[in-house]
């Protein structure tokens, strides 16, 4: 029994790493078809390609997540280290109209689109959405260079971006 639980345990930690390190965006996900600020629908894969030839730091939050709020000092000092980076926010808010108000609110500076199903919809289950913030970073290819971090002062953003820029 021992043998069969610790079989069990390591299958489920190699399934989890390999969530964690995805390179490129599912199907449902670039299909998945969000609204722009300017209430108009686009699809995940036309916001991607918009950016095609940058680095595109993605930010997946609410105006109604607390951690969300309280992580923007972190987001600005990142878009002041990085003002060359593309800041993509993708908000998981229940309605336009919050998410607007969201933006101006908390004076949210980049690229936004929110999501049409929230967190436990198409794009959330699509990058394995458990928490947010949540942030990602895509290279200039359209690749996913970075997968998963929960705070936007995270080393590992800092490494990735090295990594692009060289």
């Amino acid at each position: 029994m021992k043998k069969i639980i610790y079989l069990f345990m390591i299958a489920a930690s190699l399934i989890s790493c390999e969530a964690q390190s995805k390179k490129e965006f599912s199907k449902e996900a670039l299909e998945n078809v969000m609204t722009s600020k300017d209430n108009q629908k686009i699809t995940f894969q036309e916001i991607i390609n918009q950016y095609k030839g940058k680095t595109v730091v993605i930010d997946v939050w609410a105006s109604w997540c607390s951690d969300c709020i309280g992580g923007m000092p972190k987001v600005k000092a990142l878009q002041e280290k990085h003002p060359d980076l593309v800041y993509l926010f993708i908000s998981m808010d229940k309605n336009y109209d919050a998410w607007i108000k969201g933006i101006e609110k908390y004076n949210v500076v980049g690229e936004h689109y929110l999501t049409s199903d929230g967190m436990k919809g198409v794009f959330g289950k699509s990058i394995n959405l458990d928490w947010i913030p949540r942030y990602m970073i895509v290279d200039k290819d359209g690749k996913i260079a970075l997968y998963k971090v929960i705070e936007a002062d995270d080393a590992k953003i800092e490494e990735t971006l090295t990594k692009l820029n060289n």
